[in-house]
């Protein structure tokens, strides 16, 4: 069945949340989330007071609405789920070594903003923690996945401690923004890492 296309409202209201989500991630990187507010969010937005709040509600609306969108954008979620299907172990590693340099890359300063939000924001905080959990719910049975192919003496739970230990986001933060590697190089040596520690 095929969609309809949208409206000339529904692209309007489409492009002012857009607007609103520029403007937000660039003070909540400025300022940090506790100091930005929604007055100096629509201001930066071209926008009413009024239409933040009855577009987001609030600025935790605002942050979830930016963290859908940069899991989007992204795509990990999708090239995950090809890896699934993928019979090559090391064509697996491969793939999860690229979605989670696309998820860092993307989201990267993402997380940075829930950060800041965590330590002012208990609700926020709680979101941080249930993505991350999230991650590692959804992230577990890729790694389970290939159990079979696991190299000598490597138990499926060690495994699974290994490859979120390889694929934090820290370390590609160490890697990439502290000691310069390209985002390319960083995918190149988490999947001969994940090879290397993970499959026979």
């Amino acid at each position: 069945m095929m969609t309809a296309p949208a409206t000339h409202r529904q692209r309007q209201a489409q492009a002012t949340r857009d607007q609103i989500l520029v403007a937000a991630r660039a003070s909540f990187l400025e300022t940090g989330f506790a100091l930005a507010t929604i007055e100096a969010i629509a201001r930066r937005a071209g926008v009413g007071v009024s239409t933040v709040y009855a577009v987001f509600e609030s600025k935790r609306g605002i942050l979830r609405a930016l963290r859908e969108a940069w899991h989007e954008e992204s795509g990990q979620s999708e090239i995950f789920r090809e890896a699934e299907s993928e019979t090559d172990p090391a064509t697996r590693m491969e793939m999860a070594a690229h979605a989670t340099r696309r998820q860092w890359e993307t989201i990267a300063a993402m997380a940075s903003i829930y950060e800041s939000a965590a330590a002012v924001d208990s609700e926020a905080a709680a979101e941080l923690r249930e993505a991350l959990a999230g991650r590692r719910r959804n992230l577990t049975p890729f790694v389970h996945g290939f159990a079979t192919r696991l190299r000598t003496g490597l138990g499926v739970d060690a495994a699974t401690a290994i490859f979120f230990a390889l694929t934090r986001r820290e370390l590609y933060v160490e890697l990439v923004e502290a000691h310069g590697w390209t985002p390319e190089l960083y995918e190149a040596w988490l999947a001969a890492a994940l090879c290397e520690q993970l499959l026979a």
